[in-house]
């Protein structure tokens, strides 16, 4: 996994909960790297689990909800560190439509070490958009939180449900962006 998913995590939690808590975390979670990541390197997705457990621990959030604030976090980063992704797209399906076949690509390019969750996305007459996210690791609730995050940042009226699959290894959810329902 690569570094900055690491840096950004550490980010998050110093922001929300302060300095010592990320001390704490760290500790807690005994980690290969003792906290030091570099956001070009690349770590075991392991390192990640660990601190979130410690952090889940200490602050009383539950795993999924800390994992899912994290992927909102991180797409607010990504925004602003990878603005020409944004540049030509001007809507939350269009923009979940292109991660697989021309941002992950080009992630590629720069990371060819970087291990990508497959997606793919299939558009319904009424407006609808399933995303199907299969991963070897199971980081559902990040790709959730980044769905999440990527229907604030173009400020639509939408809401993200999520059906997880059966799969003998790794995950498979299918995240469903709809048009919200008028109260």
């Amino acid at each position: 996994m690569k570094g900055i998913v690491f840096t950004e995590f550490m980010e998050l939690v110093e922001s929300r909960w302060g300095f010592d808590e990320v001390d704490r975390m760290i500790d807690a979670a005994r980690l290969d790297h003792d906290g030091t990541y570099v956001a070009t390197g690349t770590y075991d997705h392991a390192e990640l689990v660990r601190m979130v457990a410690a952090l889940s621990r200490s602050v009383g959030v539950p795993v999924p909800d800390l994992v899912r604030a994290f992927g909102e976090h991180l797409f607010t980063e990504f925004v602003e560190r990878y603005a020409m992704f944004f540049a030509d797209v001007s809507d939350c399906r269009s923009f979940l439509e292109r991660v697989h076949d021309v941002i992950h690509i080009d992630v590629r390019k720069l990371h060819p070490d970087a291990e990508l969750p497959s997606l793919r996305c299939e558009r319904h007459a009424d407006g609808s958009l399933d995303v199907h996210y299969r991963s070897r690791r199971h980081f559902a609730d990040l790709a959730e939180g980044l769905i999440i995050g990527c229907i604030r940042h173009f400020g639509e009226p939408l809401d993200v449900d999520r059906d997880d699959r059966e799969v003998a290894e790794g995950s498979h959810v299918v995240f469903r962006v709809r048009p919200r329902l008028a109260a």
